[in-house]
């Protein structure tokens, strides 16, 4: 009798069910939620800015030194390749348990992506468009910066948004260390069985990206207006 009494006072919702769509996690988690998904948007913001401006300088060294080409695809595609445990481990005497390890991690990740699309657009270049700068009397960092770098702009910005939509991902390894955003409530969730949990960090992710997404893509064709007509 004590047992059955005991049952019938056991709430009845999707919590206690444990269902994998359970809307009252998100009401009563949100702080939760809201503080890993600030977490994964700053691994994400730095770790893109970081990757940029490293990419950037990479890829023209590239372009304007033949044989650092060559070393300069090598290293980046070998960084890739590297496992990231074994990536964080290699950080860990240097930066700690701390979110500068999956910042550099993730930036260093995003080299690949980031210079291959900056150097095929600079190779995309018409020669003809550089002599015809070089005839209006602009230097070579000149026509760079005015002519190369413009054209080479679309190409850039298609690796940007593949970039950011991998760091969104990737970010979520850096739960091996409890820096990894949204990854962290996976990883609980999961170890937990907590499905709840796991599925809306889960979603949260695919959604972050598909923003990321949407927000390059809209200021790739606001800064390349003379491609808007184009398929």
């Amino acid at each position: 009798m004590a047992a059955g009494v005991h049952s019938a006072t056991l709430p009845d919702n999707c919590l206690v069910r444990n269902d994998w769509v359970c809307p009252l996690y998100v009401e009563t988690r949100s702080d939760v939620l809201l503080g890993a998904l600030g977490q994964h948007l700053y691994l994400v913001l730095v770790s893109l800015a970081v990757g940029v401006v490293l990419a950037v300088p990479l890829a023209v060294l590239a372009h304007r030194v033949k044989r650092a080409r060559g070393l300069t695809l090598g290293v980046t595609t070998v960084i890739y390749t590297i496992p990231s445990l074994a990536l964080f481990i290699l950080l860990l005497p240097m930066t700690g348990l701390t979110s500068t390890t999956v910042v550099i991690a993730l930036a260093l990740y995003s080299l690949t992506i980031l210079v291959r699309n900056i150097l095929v657009g600079l190779d995309g270049v018409d020669p003809e468009v550089r002599d015809a700068a070089a005839g209006m009397g602009l230097s070579s960092w000149r026509t760079l910066w005015r002519v190369e770098a413009p054209l080479a702009l679309p190409s850039a910005m298609a690796g940007l948004r593949v970039a950011a939509v991998s760091t969104v991902a990737l970010a979520t390894v850096g739960a091996i260390i409890g820096q990894g955003g949204l990854g962290n409530l996976i990883t609980t969730g999961y170890s937990s069985n907590f499905n709840a949990q796991v599925l809306t960090a889960s979603l949260l992710c695919v959604v972050l990206a598909v923003v990321f997404d949407l927000l390059l893509l809209g200021a790739q064709r606001l800064a390349t207006p003379w491609r808007r007509g184009q398929r």
